[in-house]
């Protein structure tokens, strides 16, 4: 690794202090916050706002806000952005942190697509392949992704009367019973799916957002019930909601949901 510059460092130490607070700062709370000379400050904020990386607040003379050009960047760095791909890396890190198999999908309609898949290494473990699409119903990241919809979109994708196929006895089929499930999956952040789409295995998922705070996909981890207890169940739920932090990060979400 290179050198690093410390005029760049400092620079960019003042942009990032404008994530926290109330996004306006002046250049003695850059003084106070970084420790820094007032000269050095007083160049660098003079540099910055040359460069409309900030700008002065009209209404409040000496303070600054973050200008127009990180705007530009994030956009460019957000069109860039790949789910698929980036969702294959954080699945990748899940997977060899538990072992376990590990989906990204997104919802299509009533259904979910799986855009990005990592295996167990365990002999016994789940079969699927992305690209795959199953009904959002009997799947721990399509309940998630379900319950993350407004009211009058869910009512849109899953109507009162709609016929719901199961794929195992366990799949919710009552579209009143799924609606009261998702209500608790929307409290609790995290959704489980116990042998809805496979008689063998059981899922736990978390929602990943996007810079606009919207969910825009779901990371499941899968297991065998051979290797499923309560206590893994828990276990697997930090960890999904984990990678989906991670995911969601990377697409330039920030702070809770």
């Amino acid at each position: 690794m290179g050198r690093l510059v410390p005029a760049v460092t400092r620079a960019l130490d003042i942009l990032e202090l404008f994530l926290d607070g109330d996004g306006t700062l002046s250049a003695p709370d850059i003084v106070r916050k970084l420790q820094l000379p007032r000269t050095t400050v007083h160049e660098l904020v003079t540099t910055l706002a040359a460069r409309s990386y900030i700008v002065q607040v009209p209404s409040q003379p000496g303070r600054y806000r973050l200008g127009v050009r990180p705007y530009q960047l994030g956009s460019r760095y957000a069109e860039q952005l790949d789910l698929a791909a980036e969702g294959q890396q954080v699945a990748r890190t899940v997977a060899e942190t538990c072992d376990e198999t590990v989906h990204v999908a997104i919802l299509e309609g009533a259904d979910v697509i799986y855009i990005a898949k990592v295996d167990s290494t365990h002999a016994v473990r789940m079969v699927s392949a992305a690209g795959r699409k199953l009904p959002a119903h009997c799947t721990s990241v399509g309940k998630m992704l379900l319950a993350s919809l407004p009211e009058n979109e869910l009512a849109a994708r899953v109507p009162a009367d709609a016929e719901l196929t199961g794929m195992t006895e366990n799949s919710i089929t009552d579209p009143a019973a799924l609606h009261a499930h998702l209500a608790d999956i929307r409290r609790r952040g995290i959704a489980v799916e116990s042998r809805e789409s496979n008689t063998d295995v059981s899922c736990v998922a978390a929602p990943v957002r996007d810079r606009t705070n919207r969910v825009v996909a779901a990371l499941s981890i899968s297991v065998p019930m051979i290797r499923w207890t309560d206590a893994r169940e828990d276990e697997l739920a930090q960890l999904a909601a984990k990678g989906a932090a991670d995911l969601s990060e990377r697409l330039g979400h920030r702070g809770t949901a």
